[in-house]
Formats: structure tokens, C-alpha cells, sequence
């Protein structure tokens, strides 16, 4: 299979169900077996999905993307033995980056949750062509990128969090915060746009948000 069929959702997936790290092996730049450049097109889907990892509290280094011949195979082992050791120095998904099963969970779930907004938003707003893997490096860590993923992507993706959040319980502004690694302000910001839209109601009696009633 072409690794520009990779979807997000595989690797997203992969993490959902325990996996400590994701490996992606395709053919090199330049030397795509279907003549369609697909491996241009994983790189900059996995690039992406390293960005929305970061987002959620995931380390990055989970997801590794490696161009190797099928000829290579000294290469492939020197590479999985690599990588093996660096997840292992990692430790248990959530473990190296402090978050416990259940928020690590939960930023998952969110994160799967925004996969059609957020593969739409990159068609539409992110996709780029470029002819080296260096400038996709380049765009992807630039200013223009950071700012539309920032404008586009990341309040959509808080808002998934917290409506998944309350869905097992009322909670304050505070305890959502403390909850999700977000700045109080930032969760004001997320909680009144969503009950502008009729998403949650605030219960003056108990002082916390919940979801609205469907």
C-alpha cells in the first residue's frame, strides 16, 4: 500500500489502542512506485499529525516517518532497532508526558472526534505542494502554518475536549482548566462561545458547566 493512503486516523487509532509509538516506512522521495508522489502527501500528513499530537500533550517523537527501499534492509532493522530504543527511553504512552489514562484518553478521543473538520481545514487551508522534503520542514515549522493551525484548528480542538469532558460530569471553569492543561482565560473564551451556541448551560446552584440538555 502507498504510504500517501496513511490516513490520521490510522495512527490516531493505533495510539487509542495503547500503541507507545507509530512507525511509517515508505519509498524515497522522488522514486514513488505509483507515479502519483504519495510519499510527499504521507509527509506532509504525518507532519500534520505530529502537529495535532503536540496539540493534544502527545509527544511527537511517537510518530516516525522513514523513507526506506525495499532493498534496505540493513537500513529498516538499524531503523525500527532506533526507534524501538527511543520508545522505550519514552516509556508508556502518556507516561513521559505526564498524563495519566484517563485525560490521555479523553485528548484521544477529542482528537478523533475533530479528524473530519481537521482533514477538511488542511485540504482546504493547509495543503501545500512543495518539491523538497526540506521546504515541507521549513513551511511546517513557519510562521504562516503555526498561524492558520492556531486560527483554524486549536479552539475547535479545546472544545472538543472540554464538551467531552462534561459529559461525565458537571465542572467549573477552573476544574476544566486544571483538567486540560488550558489557561483559565482560554476556557472562559471556549465555555461562552459554546453556550452562545446552545452547547452547555451554566447551573447557578452547583456554580459549574454541564452539557445541555438535548
Amino acid at each position: 500500500m502507498c504510504t500517501g493512503r496513511v490516513d490520521i486516523a490510522f495512527v490516531l487509532r493505533a495510539f487509542s489502542n495503547g500503541a507507545d509509538g507509530v512507525f511509517v516506512g515508505g519509498c524515497w522521495p522522488g522514486e514513488c512506485h505509483y507515479v502519483t508522489e504519495g510519499n510527499y502527501d504521507t509527509l506532509f500528513n504525518m507532519l500534520f499529525t505530529k502537529k495535532l499530537l503536540e496539540q493534544v500533550g502527545i509527544n511527537p517523537d511517537r510518530l516516525r516517518l522513514e523513507w526506506i527501499a525495499a532493498s534496505e534492509g540493513s537500513r529498516y532493522a538499524e531503523v525500527m532497532n532506533g526507534f524501538g530504543k527511543q520508545l522505550k527511553q519514552l516509556g508508556p504512552l502518556g507516561s513521559s508526558e505526564e498524563l495519566d489514562s484517563k485525560t490521555l484518553k479523553l485528548n484521544l478521543q477529542a482528537l478523533t472526534k475533530l479528524i473530519p473538520y481537521a482533514k477538511l481545514v488542511e485540504r482546504e487551508r493547509l495543503r501545500v505542494r512543495f518539491k523538497t522534503e526540506q521546504e515541507y520542514l521549513e513551511y511546517f515549522a513557519g510562521d504562516t502554518f503555526n498561524r492558520l493551525f492556531e486560527e483554524l484548528l486549536v479552539d475547535k480542538l479545546a472544545i472538543s475536549q472540554i464538551m467531552l469532558l462534561l459529559r461525565n460530569n458537571p465542572l467549573n471553569a477552573r476544574d476544566i482548566a486544571e483538567s486540560l492543561r488550558i489557561a483559565p482565560s482560554e476556557v472562559s473564551k471556549h465555555l461562552n462561545s459554546s453556550s452562545r451556541l446552545g452547547l452547555i448551560s451554566f447551573d447557578e446552584e452547583q456554580k459549574c458547566f454541564a452539557l445541555a440538555a438535548s
